[in-house]
């Protein structure tokens, strides 16, 4: 069957020898082409333009074709730097105990989400579990401060358990990392879930009714058909959340940190902010920025082949 240019037939697409005359046909949807390559070009690709700047003495005045080129001289003063050791320690510590705790946090949720059959209890956890997520990361940050200040509900829990005094819990810095991945769990709990509540509910229930009649009790249908049943999609999520362990958010750690957890608290990402935006050293900024996005860009790569070659599944 010919339509616009193209023969269907038996599932097999053929490429139209005549693009002219295929533009010509199908107006539309090339226009509807014409908006989505310029909106990638505009916001996506024009902008990457601004990775010069990591090689520049950078001058907004000068612009990028004017102001000086220095080579690898950013980079080589961040790596020479006295903050560079602590960054990174901060950057890795968040980033992993957040993948450790943060990952597999919504897949257990949704599993035990999909044992509840009770459909309006089902659904009120659910809906309460979501209501975090919606919170703006400012009101977000003033619960946790609240709470976690000398006299606050979780400060007074803390207290009672240890038999101590309460006290400011931020003010301990090296309870920030626990504080910071405890928050991001709340928040990303019920809304990381939905996901895997997708796929646990495309896993064909004939399986489930088979191993029944079989004798499997609901833990073995668990090992052999649930998990089995969702693992694609939790190697891909998997490789996604292992390309941004370096990128630990700025936002809530700048409302959260203060000078008494200062050393536990600032990250590679913290460190831009303060550079570009305070400093204006626009150069340097990049830079440490390019350097992030490089480490996490690789992560990616080695996670998806190692995925790949263990499971069979991967990105690309």
């Amino acid at each position: 069957m010919k339509n616009g240019g193209y023969i269907y037939g038996g599932g097999i697409k053929a490429i139209p020898h005549n693009l002219a005359v295929d533009i010509k046909r199908n107006k539309l949807v090339y226009l509807c082409l014409i908006f989505i390559l310029a909106f990638f070009a505009i916001f996506s690709y024009a902008p990457m333009i601004g990775v010069l700047m990591a090689f520049q003495r950078f001058s907004p005045a000068k612009g990028f074709f004017g102001s000086k080129w220095i080579g690898m001289q950013n980079f080589t003063t961040f790596f020479s730097g006295p903050f560079v050791g602590r960054l990174i320690r901060n950057t890795v510590a968040i980033g992993v105990l957040d993948l450790v705790i943060n990952f597999p946090a919504p897949i257990i949720f949704a599993l035990i989400l999909n044992e509840i059959h009770q459909k309006l209890i089902k659904k009120t956890v659910q809906t309460i579990s979501y209501m975090p997520y919606f919170i703006s990361s400012v009101v977000a940050c003033g619960i946790v401060i609240n709470f976690t200040e000398a006299g606050g509900v979780i400060s007074n829990l803390v207290a009672y358990i240890t038999g101590t005094a309460a006290e400011n819990l931020l003010n301990h810095s090296t309870l920030f990392w626990l504080i910071y991945v405890l928050q991001n769990m709340w928040q990303g709990l019920g809304y990381g879930s939905i996901i895997y509540l997708s796929a646990l509910s495309a896993i064909d229930q004939e399986l489930y009714e088979a191993a029944y009649c079989d004798g499997a009790g609901r833990w073995k249908q668990t090992l052999h058909i649930t998990l089995p049943g969702i693992m694609p999609m939790v190697s891909m999520m998997l490789i996604m959340r292992m390309g941004s362990v370096f990128a630990v958010g700025a936002d809530k750690i700048l409302l959260l940190y203060s000078p008494a957890n200062y050393k536990y608290s600032d990250v590679i990402n913290t460190y831009v902010y303060r550079m570009g935006m305070l400093s204006q050293d626009y150069g340097l900024s990049t830079a440490v920025g390019l350097f992030n996005s490089l480490i996490g860009t690789i992560m990616l790569l080695i996670s998806n082949k190692i995925s790949k070659k263990l499971s069979g599944t991967g990105m690309f």
